[in-house]
């Protein structure tokens, strides 16, 4: 026995036998109070002991009839596992037809010649020795009925009956033999039931429970179905077993009548008692079992029967009761239940204290809790009669009761819902009638841990960067700690995890990143958590496996494996296709199909070495391509198409020039591609002239006549034929300048800038060529105001198609005018027209070049002016108009002069001194008014101040400053005049770019395209000039018109250079008004001005 302890130590690895310490042991432990005792403890040594030799005869069986192998082990303990072996130690295979049975026979339903063999060895194996023991072996031999017939034939005469052949035969069990058997099992063990059958065919096994089922997840078929396995089992399980083992010929069956015993198991275990002097009480040992077990008392390890008497104690059955007990009656009780099948031992100590309270619980213990959850306190005690508890909260408070509270028999104090209000000091008291004893512990609630922004769902692409948001609440006086996991582990150990104060970055995401995060927050009293998943897209890997099927001429079925879609779905499947015969390493697109397809039937085309590959798509974007599946060569056959585009132009008058676009390389559909070009000339030939060219796009056809209709054709062809008959095509060959000009040419001009020109077409015959329009060439002879030539610009408009009119825009007003017309067709333009003579009627004029005002008096004013730049016509007079501006800059009334046009200045007196007047000053026409210019002037207010200004104006700071001024207005008048030279778009222009009119619409003269209007000498572009309408300007719909909107019977009016009179004149000032009309003050600059 071991020092100090309960403990039995049997050694026998230093000597000794294990079968002398055989036998039945019972441990007792004994003090003062009284003596407990153990359970029984059964010591058996394990035995494997050797088959018995015995003599085995070799098994002789004809075929189909049954047989039994018997192993017979030694008796072992524990019992050993059965198998059955060959000599190469290969186990033996089992089937419905032959398996071993549970005492470890093995059992043939019906032999066959198969089962013929030397070496059945049935082994058993012995676990607790770690050995094995090897049974003789055993040979079979099945006699087949030929073999069986032939030895018979040998051995007797031909007059004696022959062996049977093999027959069919209805079941027979084996084992278990008869109708019926019964089986005892114990409750809680496993129930094992065999039924094992003979027969031909091999018979199949079935189980039934009569008058019930078999119990539901408790049953199990083993060793093909001839076994049934219950596992425990209970006395419900009782009741009668029918195995029906069942062929084509009939059935048979046998009743397992089960019976379920059952060891003593407890219902009511005695328990120690803990009495005072004077107290009663009662032990209770409640058993059952199949049969009812017997209850025995014992105490202290001895029957109570012969124990010394104690009047406070009677037994009853399996009641002890105690009454009025003394210390004296202390002991140790011993409860034992048995029957036939097994024994329960109880220990119960029963003691007689007389104890005062005692709180275990340590004082002042802090209990700290999270608001509406229970708080427990504890009050842990001891005494002996058992003491009262009582709890109180607070210095002076009254006793807890009521239903907010749970009082446990252990002296807990239970608060379900613990409240902030709940915090502070509770009292437990504890008595008995020997003392009293109280013991006060602290309760404070906190506010629970919160999280107020949990972490939410993210989707990434890889490389990206994500951030997980765990923004947390918390008590004041609690610590919390964080931390995160990544599915449900910690996080990997990686520097691009970055673990904020409430947050996780995760930088350069990759796709082992993906899972779910959860962010966890502790403190000593709570615990929160919040999780989100995270989810890394990226473009799809590429497919791959793929695999060419169905090869047909014209058609191949394409199939592949999806590579991983990486979190995002593939939506489509990009083919594409690489011709290795004609353009290795480019690939082409072929098809596409939807991301839940993985075989597409393709379209092939002759004479093409096709590889193929897929690329997969997502949201993301496109996968890389897959490997390039084998390469497939199709058969070469006749072109499918011919040509496309064929066109034939002339590119001089005597030759016809036939283009079209090549095939491709896949759509040659075999080697030596060709084509045969075929024309003859429209309505005139009947037979058509035909040559074969190389792989070309182009042939010339020389000596035709000139622009005459072609028919042309071009048929694709390889060396395996050619292709279906092509469309045919017109084309005409070369054009030739037109040879006559238009005739009865007319002018009828509509207003003085503005005339409409007729001329009649020309024959077709004599265009030789695609009529593309007529051209109107027109120039200014000379202004019939001045009498003045200047250099001629000539202009040019063109008017597309067969059209016998036009409009001519922008003439100058009161000039004389010459034009002609040509037919233009591809080639170039006819001869000339004769020059046609027309003159357009007067205008308004332009604006006077300028108004100067000098000489300012204290009442009169010297205004001298140039003559209108354009007069367009005969001036008649000059309209001056003028009105003074008073200090609040409003208009006095207006005075109007009429001046003789052949007058350049003009003396105004009668003014008042020291005022500021307005002047308006036009030319006029029989026509009417042209536009207006304006000055403003001021009267000096006496004369020491009018020399004072003539100082002014002598001064030197005042000549250099216009020199200054003079010097800046020549560099923008020759900024003017480069940029006039170098050309420019002026406002009409840019309207006619704007307004396609077909009437008037220009055309290029190079190339015979239309575009701007274009000067017939020197091509320079017309002038720009700012836009000022006028009530007399031509206009649609109150906005101003470019040349192109005007038709015939339009009026309007056009300077020498096309343009309108407002496009060119100076910023027109608005009419002078009657009244009152502001106007800004004059400046000393203004002032002084007016004075030069």
């Amino acid at each position: 026995m071991k020092p100090n302890s309960g403990t039995l130590v049997i050694n026998i690895m230093n000597g000794g036998k294990a079968e002398a310490y055989e036998g039945i042991y019972q441990c007792t432990a004994r003090n003062e109070r009284g003596a407990a005792i153990s359970n029984n403890i059964v010591i058996r040594p394990s035995r494997s002991p050797l088959w018995t030799k015995e003599k085995l005869e070799p098994n002789q069986v004809r075929e189909g009839d049954s047989l039994v192998l018997h192993c017979r082990p030694p008796v072992g303990l524990p019992p050993p596992i059965i198998f059955w072996m060959d000599n190469a130690f290969q186990r033996l295979p089992q089937s419905e037809r032959v398996s071993q049975g549970l005492n470890g026979d093995l059992y043939f339903s019906n032999v066959q010649p198969e089962d013929t063999r030397e070496d059945y060895i049935c082994y058993a194996r012995f676990n607790h020795t770690q050995t094995i023991q090897q049974k003789q072996p055993i040979s079979v031999k099945v006699l087949s009925m030929d073999s069986l017939n032939d030895t018979i034939a040998a051995n007797l005469s031909d007059t004696d009956i022959y062996a049977k052949p093999v027959t069919e035969r209805q079941p027979v069990l084996l084992t278990p033999t008869g109708s019926t058997s019964n089986k005892v099992e114990l409750r809680g063990n496993v129930l094992l039931l065999e039924c094992i059958a003979a027969g031909l065919p091999t018979p199949v096994i079935r189980w039934i429970k009569e008058g019930g089922e078999l119990p539901a997840n408790r049953t199990f078929f083993e060793n093909f179905k001839k076994t049934l396995k219950i596992i425990d089992v209970s006395e419900a399980d009782s009741g009668n077993y029918k195995c029906i083992a069942r062929n084509i010929l009939g059935s048979t069956h046998h009743v397992i009548s089960v019976t379920v015993k059952a060891a003593p198991y407890w219902i009511t275990a005695p328990r120690n008692l803990v009495l005072s002097p004077g107290e009663d009480g009662m032990l209770i040992c409640r058993a059952n079992g199949n049969p009812k077990p017997h209850i025995s008392w014992l105490t202290n390890g001895v029957p109570i029967a012969i124990a010394p008497e104690d009047p406070s104690r009677k037994v009853d059955g399996d009641t002890i009761i105690f009454s009025d007990v003394q210390e004296r009656s202390s002991a140790v009780y011993q409860c034992n239940a048995s029957n036939e099948y097994g024994y329960l031992l109880a220990n119960a100590f029963v003691n007689v204290l007389a104890e005062p309270p005692r709180i275990l619980t340590p004082a002042s213990k802090l209990y700290q809790v999270i608001a509406n959850t229970p708080a427990l306190l504890d009050c842990a005690y001891f005494g002996s009669p058992k003491p009262e508890i009582e709890w109180f909260k607070g210095v002076k408070g009254s006793i807890l009761r009521g239903n907010e509270y749970v009082f446990h028999d252990n002296g807990t104090l239970e608060i379900p819902v613990a409240q902030k209000d709940s915090t502070g000091t509770y009292t437990c008291v504890a008595r008995n009638k020997l003392g009293k004893i109280q013991n006060e512990v602290q309760l404070e609630v906190k506010d629970p841990t919160m999280i107020i922004k949990q972490p939410e769902y993210k989707v990434i692409q890889r490389a990206g960067q994500v951030s997980f948001e765990c923004t947390i609440k918390h008590d004041p006086t609690l610590i919390p700690t964080v931390i995160w996991l990544k599915d449900n582990g910690e996080l990997p150990d990686d520097e691009r995890f970055l673990v904020g104060k409430d947050n996780l970055t995760i930088m350069n995401v990759t796709d082992k990143d993906d899972g779910t995060y959860t962010c966890i927050i502790n403190t000593t009293l709570d615990s929160v958590s919040a999780s989100a998943v995270l989810t890394v897209v990226a473009r799809p890997n590429p497919p791959f496996d793929l695999e060419l099927t169905g090869q047909l001429e014209r058609s191949i079925e394409l199939s592949w494996i999806p590579g991983d879609e990486n979190n995002s779905p593939i939506t489509n499947f990009v083919i594409e296709y690489e011709d290795g015969l004609h353009e290795p390493g480019v690939w082409h697109y072929q098809t596409e199909v939807p991301g839940t397809q993985t075989t597409v039937q393709l379209k092939l085309s002759p004479y093409v070495n096709y590889s193929f590959r897929v690329i997969a798509v997502n949201e993301i974007g496109r996968s890389q391509p897959s490997e390039p599946s084998e390469q497939y060569l199709t058969k070469a056959a006749n072109p499918d198409e011919n040509p496309s585009n064929v066109q034939g132009i002339g590119s001089e008058p005597d030759n016809l020039v036939i283009t079209w676009e090549s095939l491709k390389g896949f759509q040659s559909n075999g080697p030596g591609l060709q084509y045969k070009v075929s024309w003859r000339q429209k309505d005139f030939d009947d037979e058509w002239t035909s040559v074969i060219v190389a792989n070309v796009s182009k042939y010339i056809v020389s000596g035709t006549p000139t622009f005459v209709p072609y028919e042309i054709k071009v048929q694709a062809l390889n060396d395996l034929g050619y292709a279906p008959e092509p469309s045919e095509v017109i084309g005409h060959s070369g054009e030739d300048l037109p040879m006559v000009a238009p005739s009865n040419v007319q002018v009828h001009v509509l207003n003085s800038t503005l005339a409409k020109v007729h001329w009649d077409p020309v024959p077709l015959k004599t265009v030789r060529g695609h009529l593309q329009g007529y051209k109107v060439y027109y120039w200014k002879v000379q202004s019939l105001s001045r009498r003045s030539r200047r250099h001629v610009e000539k202009k040019i408009l063109t008017f597309r198609g067969n059209k016998t009119f036009g409009m001519l825009p922008g003439l100058e007003p009161y000039s004389s005018y010459k034009l002609n017309v040509r037919v233009v067709n591809g080639k170039g333009e006819g001869p000339a027209s004769p020059d046609k003579v027309f003159k357009t009627p007067e205008g308004v004029p332009s604006s006077p070049s300028f108004l100067k005002i000098t000489n300012p008096t204290l009442d009169s004013l010297t205004l001298e002016w140039g003559s209108p730049t354009h007069p367009n016509g005969v001036l008649t007079s000059y309209i001056l108009k003028f009105q003074p501006i008073n200090n609040t800059h409003e208009l006095g009334p207006l005075v109007e002069i009429r001046i003789p046009a052949n007058e350049s200045s003009l003396i105004l007196k009668n003014l008042n001194y020291s005022t500021r007047y307005k002047f308006y000053f036009n030319a006029q026409t029989s026509v009417g008014s042209g536009s207006q210019i304006t000055e403003e002037a001021v009267t000096i207010m006496d004369e020491a101040m009018a020399s004072r200004q003539v100082d002014i104006a002598t001064q030197g700071w005042f000549i250099g400053l216009m020199c200054a001024v003079a010097l800046l207005i020549l560099i923008l008048l020759i900024v003017c005049f480069i940029r006039r030279n170098k050309g420019g778009k002026y406002p009409v222009k840019e309207k006619e770019d704007a307004h396609a009119d077909p009437e008037i619409q220009p055309m290029k003269e190079d190339d015979g395209t239309f575009g701007e209007y274009s000067d017939a000498e020197d091509h320079k572009p017309l002038k720009k000039g700012s836009r000022t309408p006028s009530d007399r300007t031509v206009k649609k719909e109150d906005s101003d018109d470019s040349l192109v909107d005007y038709g015939e019977g339009v009026n309007g009016q056009f300077n020498e250079d096309g343009s309108f009179i407002g496009q060119y004149s100076g910023k027109k000032e608005k009419e002078p008004v009657e009244g009152n009309e502001s106007s800004e003050a004059p400046s000393p600059v203004n002032a002084m001005n007016s004075f030069v």
